[in-house]
């Protein structure tokens, strides 16, 4: 059984881009969003998430996006030098805090093991 493999595009056709075209037809769109809020930003509509979800399962969504975004900026950090790598090393740190919030709040829906719930003024 003979296998084909897709040829690597050509890097010329990533040089003919004209980039002034793109912000031409981008930036109506994001005016018109700032200038009137109740306009639809259509950036927001490619992405949805179901109505009906419940909030465990889209805090243990967010755990995974941010665990990937942890791992992914740490991998980028690696390969980068001096300040673009401490902007890197930030975005990775930002990741894990978000990660540890969602994490929390998780815990606080439903406490491992079966164990009460602290209440809210309990520091210990």
């Amino acid at each position: 059984m003979k296998k084909t493999t897709q040829s690597s595009p050509d890097p010329s056709v990533f040089e003919t881009v004209d980039i002034s075209k793109l912000s031409e037809i981008t930036e109506p769109l994001v005016s018109a969003r700032l200038r009137n809020p109740k306009h639809p930003d259509p950036v927001s509509q490619v992405f949805t998430i179901v109505p009906d979800v419940d909030t465990i399962s889209l805090l243990c969504h967010a755990c995974e996006t941010l665990a990937s975004l942890n791992v992914m900026s740490t991998d980028l950090a690696c390969e980068l030098e001096s300040s673009r790598r401490n902007v890197a090393l930030a975005i990775q740190q930002m990741a894990v805090l978000a990660e540890l919030l969602v994490n929390r709040a998780l815990d606080n829906l439903d406490p491992p093991g079966g164990m009460p719930e602290k209440s809210p003024n309990s520091h210990r």
